[in-house]
């Protein structure tokens, strides 16, 4: 059944195999060597106590039943076995409400290198992913004349490309960007391709080549801005949020942001108290008229 998994992940391209990997590394130990027949309600229920003993949260086993639940679908699929066991979700804690204000991200913002700026700014503007979407940017996929910054197909969670037009804020501090790594470029008498390289370092090895993350920097930043603890997947929602105050259709937000259904686009779209407070500002103002 696993090798069944693996090949259809493979073929499919369906879910990233190292994080099936590390679900199966959990699933191998305790069903390894049981007869698929075998494996009921009973036996899971057994499987779910122990990943609690082990401290596991509630969303990290439910990840790991659905591997468990899709392998027997494939399974059935290949008249391996007859039926799918029962196997009962855990409830999850609700979603992260994170997001930052404005203000919040300016202070973390200022905190940071010059390039990190930049980095931290497409992901508030746009809600892309910081470490698979905006440290993998490479400088083709910047242009500054036609005022836009495209992923392409492939390289997103959901394979689709996206297109986006820059503001000016984006189009000053993505031109100043360029002309620094130009600048590393004629230093180091090299092309490098990487719109977020590393300018200079500790290592003289890794100046030039891509940064692939900057935890220790932005836990800093956020430390001294007095928001310890955010997260920068927190550019998500606040993007949706944004831009949807903003007056931008959803359908377009979606397609800026990569969320392929409305289900999850509707979850990142936090709603604060100071958007509830505009709305009772709003209903008055009606009222007076």
């Amino acid at each position: 059944m696993v090798e069944d998994l693996l090949r259809h992940y493979r073929n499919t391209s369906d879910r990233d195999l190292i994080e099936v990997n590390t679900r199966l590394a959990h699933l191998d130990p305790y069903f390894n060597g049981q007869r698929a027949s075998k494996i009921d309600a009973a036996l899971v229920e057994r499987y779910v106590e122990q990943r609690k003993r082990a401290s596991a949260a509630n969303g990290t086993i439910n990840r790991e039943l659905g591997l468990l639940t899709r392998m027997f679908k494939l399974a059935m699929e290949n008249r391996r076995v007859a039926a799918v066991p029962v196997i009962r979700k855990l409830k999850e804690a609700a979603p992260r409400q994170g997001f930052f204000e404005r203000d919040q991200f300016e202070a973390v913002k200022s905190r940071l290198p010059d390039d990190l700026q930049v980095a931290t700014t497409i992901a508030y503007t746009f809600g892309w992913r910081i470490q698979s979407e905006v440290l993998t940017l490479e400088r083709r996929q910047l242009d500054l004349e036609a005022e836009t910054l495209r992923l392409d197909p492939g390289t997103t969670k959901n394979d689709d490309g996206r297109v986006v037009y820059l503001t000016p804020e984006l189009k000053a501090l993505l031109g100043a960007q360029v002309a620094r790594v130009e600048t590393l470029q004629r230093k180091l008498k090299r092309v490098i391709p990487h719109l977020f390289p590393h300018l200079e370092g500790g290592s003289p090895r890794l100046v030039g080549t891509r940064i692939r993350d900057f935890r220790k920097a932005w836990a800093t930043a956020c430390r001294r801005a007095g928001v310890a603890g955010a997260l920068r997947h927190d550019f998500r929602r606040t993007a949706v949020r944004n831009m949807v105050n903003g007056g931008v259709a959803e359908r377009v937000a979606m397609k800026v942001t990569g969320h392929k259904t409305r289900s999850v686009f509707d979850r990142y779209h936090i709603v604060s108290p100071a958007d509830l407070k505009e709305a009772t500002r709003k209903l008055a103002a009606q009222r007076s008229r």
